[in-house]
């Protein structure tokens, strides 16, 4: 025997099964550090670019929200004053009302100031204490502010000084501009600061007569406040300020300003006593050589005592003229914490990488073994009768060799046993082809005979309405046309009858008696009336043959140009039965919106028949929703059938026909084209009415049939035909 000698077999089968899993793992491990660094450093970039957008949306709604309330209030103020609602005159009374408004909004200040140079205004400028300003036209102490009790009623002065409207520029300016506006930011150093944005608009009277302006403030303060309840906040910086720099608010603990000789004074950004705000606003006035520069946002990467920090600027503009600057900062360490935790998951996996390898390596020594075991196992279930067994293949050449041998012998066993399965399923298929093919047999034949059965209905229903509409014809025209010889011999009796009576005179008893007796003026008046009446009743029976012998159209088998208005008429001629008026039922009333329409080439009589088809459905749905009505309920909603005909193109005609009954679900309405599909009784429907009208207008006239169906409304059938047809025989 030839001996195999392999390079390996001098290395353990343990190490050989263990160092493959240490080593796949932890270069799977490293280079997932690697990544996750990567990664991470992307992430804090994206995560510290959406929490400055967040942060600069908050504050952009924010702004939007606080700073419309003045305005806001201001034109309920004006409105008020306008239609007469406030007197302007009566400034208690406004004072009050005021008062009232602060309690509501959060505000500092409402008031008006008049072109008498008298004014009113409610104010809490400490944020919490409610007060009334209330002023003459002129000075010396015309001024005085009153505290108020919590009704918003005055109790006593506590505050008398000089004031004059016209020197003031929150009055001289929206009265200047004739339109709502910001005035100037006041600051005044009461026991408390006060830095407010004041919203002011001029008002009217019901004429339009300049009255003076209204005004409303808001606590500038109050948006420092906002800011430093922020999330970025806690690490970064949050700051607003106008184009020349003046800053507004700012989320540090250093207020926006100073106090210089117990006076207030507002701070460039650039000057702020918080040294981040002050150097991140300067790096921004270098980078844009100002603040007016900047029209859109900006994303920036600034430096402040060595550490990069992420920078965004976003203008804030609104309507009135307010133009300022938000900016965020976020130092990059607060987004470290992410990195920090990346490096230390990747550690933790490679420790993990370690235990799992080893147990791999534990856990595949013990795999060796286990071929041998499934041989075995396979060995007793092909020897129990289970044929369909498979060994895996293995990466041992031994074992591998073995495991050919087996499947090549059970693949031999299966090929026999295969062989005489195949042949029992062929036969089976065999079976199973020639039954299907019966089936569909029977079912063309019963579709076949169904159809059959309705067109001799139909065929034979056309020519006893063609026989009976002949029998009629003969003698109803001989009748007609007597009635016309009647009454010209009628018209000459009765000229001799009043000759007669002008030359000879009443004097003969017999005579006038007889004339009495037969009442010879009534018969004379009647005799009229009844030769028209007798002509209009052979009319009628001369239409009605007419629309029998259009509707049988026995002699038109052929295609033919034909008024379908005239195959509409005669079958809802046919149907007058059913639509009438009876005793348990107010007549279906038709209700015909006919278009011009030219003639059409079709079949005439299979055409009436699908008419009639779909006419009768319409009834039959009427009947049954109308079993379940009374007479009174049919009267204040009676059944209706809709006909409108209508031309789309020169190539096509449309017919449609709707019933308010009470409609089909929809998966009636998806078979009511279907052979043998009935919602009918039995004995009173083959399910084939639909199904050949279908047939009818699709394969030998080349149209369309439709439903559309809506439950609780009703249901609509359009045909849809073209004008000519471009083949002589039908299919």
């Amino acid at each position: 025997m030839k001996k195999h000698h392999f390079g390996i077999s001098k290395i353990p089968l343990q190490m050989v099964l263990i160092i493959p899993f240490v080593l796949q793992i932890f270069g799977a491990v490293g280079l997932v550090g690697y990544l996750s660094f990567k990664n991470g450093q992307k992430a804090v970039n994206d995560l510290a670019d959406q929490l400055m957008d967040r942060t600069s949306n908050i504050v952009d709604q924010h702004l939007n929200s606080y700073l419309s309330i003045p305005h806001k209030v201001n034109q309920i103020n004006a409105d008020a004053i306008h239609m007469g609602l406030l007197d302007v005159r009566d400034r208690k009374t406004v004072g009050k009302y005021f008062s009232k408004q602060m309690q509501a909004y959060d505000l500092t200040y409402i008031g008006i100031g008049l072109t008498t140079g008298e004014g009113v205004g409610a104010a809490r400028y400490d944020g919490k204490t409610l007060t009334i300003d209330d002023w003459g036209s002129k000075p010396p102490k015309n001024w005085l502010t009153y505290a108020t009790d919590k009704q918003g009623n005055r109790t006593s002065v506590i505050v008398t000084l000089d004031w004059n409207n016209f020197n003031e520029p929150w009055y001289t300016e929206p009265v200047k501009a004739g339109r709502p506006i910001w005035s100037r930011i006041v600051t005044i150093n009461y026991q408390y600061p006060y830095i407010a944005a004041s919203a002011s608009r001029p008002i009217y009277d019901a004429q339009n007569h300049l009255l003076g302006m209204v005004a409303a403030d808001i606590h500038l303060l109050k948006l420092s406040e906002f800011l430093r309840h922020l999330d970025v906040s806690h690490s970064g910086q949050v700051f607003i300020l106008e184009r020349n720099g003046m800053l507004i608010a700012n989320s540090s603990t250093q207020q926006p300003f100073i106090l210089v000789k117990e006076n207030i004074q507002r701070i460039k950004a650039t000057d702020s006593p918080d040294p981040s705000v002050q150097s991140i606003a300067k790096q921004i006035q270098q980078t844009f050589n100002g603040f007016e520069s900047i029209t859109e946002s900006k994303k920036l990467r600034l430096n402040w005592q060595g550490e990069p920090n992420f920078v965004n600027v976003t203008p804030w503009r609104d309507q009135y003229g307010l133009d300022w600057l938000v900016v965020v900062s976020v130092p990059e360490h607060a987004f470290m914490g992410q990195i920090n935790a990346n490096t230390r998951t990747t550690i933790l996996l490679c420790l993990g990488a370690l235990a799992v390898a080893t147990l791999m390596g534990y856990l595949t020594s013990d795999w060796i073994t286990q071929p041998i075991l499934e041989m075995n196992r396979a060995s007793q279930a092909m020897a129990s009768g289970n044929l369909d067994q498979t060994l895996d293949i293995k990466n041992i050449q031994e074992l591998n060799v073995l495991a050919h041998s087996f499947n090549y012998m059970a693949e031999q066993l299966r090929e026999s046993f295969t062989a005489l399965e195949n042949s029992k399923a062929e036969l089976e298929d065999r079976v199973e082809e020639r039954t299907a093919e019966l089936k569909t047999a029977l079912s063309e034949l019963q579709h076949t005979q169904a159809q059959m059965v309705q067109s001799e209905k139909m065929s034979s229903l056309g020519q006893l309405v063609a026989g009976v509409a002949h029998e009629i014809n003969n003698p109803v025209n001989f009748i007609h046309g007597n009635i016309t010889h009647l009454n010209d011999y009628t018209q000459d009796l009765l000229r001799m009858i009043q000759l007669y009576q002008q030359r000879h005179p009443r004097n003969d008893p017999e005579v006038q008696a007889l004339a009495e007796e037969i009442d010879l003026e009534f018969l004379i008046e009647d005799l009229q009336k009844v030769l028209a009446s007798m002509k209009m009743g052979t009319d009628r029976i001369r239409n009605i043959v007419l629309s029998l012998r259009n509707f049988s159209r026995i002699d038109e088998a052929e295609f033919k140009a034909v008024d379908l208005h005239e195959g509409i008429e005669s079958t809802l001629l046919i149907l007058q039965h059913r639509l009438k008026d009876k005793p348990e039922c107010p007549a279906i009333v038709v209700i015909r919106d006919y278009g011009k329409l030219p003639e059409v080439e079709c079949y005439p009589g299979e055409l009436n028949q699908v008419l009639m088809n779909v006419l009768v459905n319409a009834i039959d749905a009427l009947d049954e929703v109308n079993a379940n009505r009374s007479y009174q309920e049919i009267v204040a909603n009676p059944s209706q059938i809709s006909i409108r005909t209508s031309i789309s193109n020169l190539q096509l005609v449309e017919i449609a026909i709707a019933d308010n009954a009470g409609g089909m679900p929809e998966q009636v309405k998806n078979r009511i084209f279907n052979p043998f599909f009935t919602t009918k009784a039995v004995g009173k429907g083959t399910g084939m009415g639909m199904a050949i009208s279908y047939q009818i207008i699709t394969e030998k006239h080349r149209g369309k049939l439709e439903c559309f169906s809506t439950v609780g409304e009703g249901s609509e059938f359009i045909i849809q035909l073209p004008t000519q047809q471009h083949f002589s025989t039908a299919v």
